[in-house]
């Protein structure tokens, strides 16, 4: 398994040089991006090429390390990066801005070659980088980068092989994932929505009114690590104390473009999704998204579906099933109800399944 360990960069008079180096892979990646116009353009003239592989913009790049004050194996993995971005969204990417209000944000990768790390210091062309290592490698790292945030603070990220295997519950539990609640289990544990962009929406308001850039860049960082922080917390307890999490397959993307769309992304569903899945893997218990529709109107109990429907039924959080007489909460009851759908699959330890 392949982790990502990130780490702060600890010395203030560093930024420069790093700083320097994001400015150089830029120029490569507009020069890839040169490239790959050009040859759209004689593409659609009668040329044969459309798209350079890698290995073109291998060769095209050779010689430019030394001018650009780069390592060889820098150079290729942002061509290789370009390559796998431009394969992914089937176009061309984006130029990479170095100055002006609208700049990028600062990158650069790098091999295990090239870097060499003792403790907490990391050298990159002979220059030393010290970073605060709160934890220690889960394994020997293969490659990784220089990351800059938007407030101007460098990270250095590294990508792990990770053998180890976290200890695994024997639980079972369903997420039926929302607004009200964030989250809500099929063993009745709920988990509330902090609401976190809300709580500092009229602070950022203000900031925001009287111009002060660095102000606004701090309250949504607060925004950004306070909900990640909650996020990781009651991740972290589902992974440990449950063999099998399922969770339905409600689309945020679908719902950000909605009248919920503030709420939606307040949530933050995709990544509550990303964390269990991960998480599940190293624990070596299984993570299972599956269809949720009929969830919510279906009872858990006789399985008639006898629930609140359409618009109308969206404010009752509360029913009686007309079978069977059961009480039911609304949100327990799809929780109950994924979970079933959940257990009619056996996926292999560590899996994600999307099941229809």
């Amino acid at each position: 398994m392949e982790y990502s360990f990130k780490y702060r960069i600890k010395d203030a008079t560093t930024k420069k040089h790093l700083a320097r180096h994001a400015v150089a892979c830029n120029q490569v990646w507009n020069y890839c991006c040169s490239v790959q116009r050009e040859a759209e353009k004689r593409w659609k003239a009668g040329g044969n090429v459309k798209w350079p592989t890698m290995f073109d913009l291998f060769k095209l790049c050779t010689g430019s390390t030394e001018l650009l004050n780069l390592n060889s194996n820098t150079v290729n993995r942002i061509c290789r990066q370009f390559v796998s971005s431009r394969n992914k969204i089937s176009r061309c990417p984006k130029w990479r801005t170095s100055f002006g209000p609208k700049r990028s944000l600062g990158w650069f990768p790098f091999i295990d070659q090239d870097v060499r790390v003792n403790d907490a210091f990391l050298t990159y062309r002979k220059r030393h980088y010290r970073f605060w290592k709160d934890r220690d490698l889960g394994g020997k790292f293969n490659c990784g980068c220089f990351t800059q945030d938007a407030r101007g603070r460098w990270y250095v990220v590294f990508q792990c092989q990770v053998t180890e295997t976290l200890p695994t519950g024997t639980g079972q539990i369903g997420i039926d994932l929302g607004l009200r609640t964030l989250a809500t289990c099929s063993d009745g544990v709920k988990i509330p929505a902090l609401r976190h962009y809300r709580r500092y929406q009229k602070k950022l308001a203000i900031a925001q009114r009287a111009r002060k850039k660095k102000r606004v860049r701090a309250i949504h960082a607060k925004i950004r690590n306070s909900r990640r922080n909650h996020l990781h917390e009651w991740s972290n307890k589902l992974t440990r104390s449950h063999e099998l999490i399922v969770v339905g397959n409600v689309s945020s993307a679908k719902l950000a473009k909605t009248n919920m769309a503030k709420s939606v992304l307040d949530a933050s569903w995709g990544i509550l999704k990303s964390q269990l899945h991960y998480k599940a893997s190293r624990h070596g218990a299984r993570f299972i998204e599956v269809n949720e529709c009929w969830t919510t109107q279906t009872c858990s109990s006789c399985k008639a579906r006898s629930g609140p429907k359409g618009n109308t039924g969206r404010g009752i959080r509360h029913w009686t099933c007309s079978s069977c007489g059961v009480f039911h909460d609304r949100d327990i009851n799809a929780a109950i109800n994924i979970l079933n759908v959940g257990l009619a699959c056996q996926p292999p330890v560590g899996g994600i399944f999307g099941l229809s």
